[in-house]
């Protein structure tokens, strides 16, 4: 089998490490212009903290570049495939390798087991990397680029509603019963009229309720204020609510996300769109599988013909419309619309067929 599909050695590591030259190169020049770009939208928000400099500029850059490098990876594997085949139809190379009996899915083999190979990579390094960059920058952004907590595992900006009451903690440390907040406003209304305003800097969960230490009560319809040393608020609020109030899938690797899951399902709580997120992150690393088959179209064809152009059009119209239809599908998966697998798994699946039958229907 594995003859069938490579026939020369030779060939296919020219034709795969050609491929993968092309790929990285894309990534690097697609990474280089985006990074500047938004280190230009960026930085004013990052120097505006007092103290901050280059140094947390370069902080801000490796954070963020792993978010680029995961977006845009799938569009550089899909440049690279058009270039390369658009090159090699160009130069009768593909004219010689079919003369010398090979079949458009032999051409495209090599492509397709070095997709594969950036797919692994992919996934390694979104969930090693870009999970924990993520969940970084987050808590960073929401400290507005100030100090934030070394603990892993922090969360930030989480609303939760009691009675009448809103409660906002600017920062959530830690899981279960020793889940600590910070930067806490406590919103006391009463038959939907604010009447006071708590701000505390801290607060644990002492198990009947939560005690907010070094607060200051702000009087709304006095209009006075007062410092308290302690208060306990919040009693029926488990720490859950706050810890499971908002779940940032990009900020997670896939098994803390099932994690995640389990844990609101045994809740009662919806999960539909956090499964589809779940199933994604294997779904989408994979679809650099199908670059090669898209952006085949673009291979075929005699370059003399003045077609070249409009094929790799097509190509990119192909791998394009994947992209469009893949976030469509997670959207309506958000929505509850589509089941979370399907979701997840339709569009490749829909490509994958719609690839196949348009390289068989050309060229076998």
């Amino acid at each position: 089998m594995l003859l069938n599909f490579f026939p020369s050695r030779s060939l296919a590591l020219y034709l795969g490490k050609t491929f993968l030259w092309r790929c990285f190169a894309m990534l690097a020049m697609l990474v280089l212009v985006l990074q500047m770009l938004d280190l230009l939208s960026e930085a004013g928000k990052v120097l505006a903290y007092p103290g901050n400099g280059d140094a947390e500029l370069w902080q801000y850059v490796s954070l963020r570049a792993p978010q680029i490098i995961s977006r845009f990876l799938p569009f550089s594997v899909l440049l690279g495939t058009l270039i390369t085949l658009a090159t090699l139809n160009a130069n009768s190379e593909v004219v010689a390798m079919k003369s010398g009996g090979l079949s458009a899915h032999q051409i495209l083999a090599p492509l397709i087991l070095a997709s594969m190979g950036v797919a692994a990579i992919s996934y390694v390094f979104n969930e090693r990397v870009v999970a924990r960059a993520t969940a970084t920058l987050t808590a960073w952004e929401a400290a507005e680029f100030g100090p934030i907590p070394a603990e892993r595992g922090v969360k930030s900006n989480v609303w939760v509603r009691h009675e009448d009451d809103l409660i906002r903690a600017g920062t959530i440390i830690g899981r279960g019963d020793a889940v600590r907040l910070q930067n806490i406003n406590v919103y006391d209304r009463h038959d939907n009229r604010l009447t006071s305003i708590i701000y505390a800097k801290h607060g644990r969960f002492t198990g009947q309720g939560w005690l907010l230490e070094d607060l200051r009560v702000f009087d709304v319809v006095r209009g006075i204020s007062r410092e308290v040393d302690q208060m306990t608020i919040g009693k029926g609020i488990t720490p859950d609510q706050f810890t499971l109030s908002s779940v940032d899938p990009d900020a997670l690797s896939f098994p803390e996300l099932k994690e995640a899951i389990d844990t609101l399902r045994e809740a009662g709580r919806p999960v539909a769109s956090l499964e589809g997120a779940l199933w994604h992150k294997i779904s989408g690393p994979l679809s650099a599988l199908l670059m090669p088959l898209l952006g085949s179209v673009a291979a075929f064809g005699i370059a003399r013909s003045g077609k070249l152009f409009v094929r790799a059009v097509i190509g990119m119209a192909l791998g394009f419309a994947f992209f469009v239809a893949d976030n469509f599908a997670l959207s309506m998966g958000n929505l509850g619309v589509y089941p979370p697998i399907l979701a997840a798994w339709a569009p490749f699946l829909l490509f994958f067929v719609v690839g196949e039958a348009v390289l068989i229907t050309t060229e076998e």
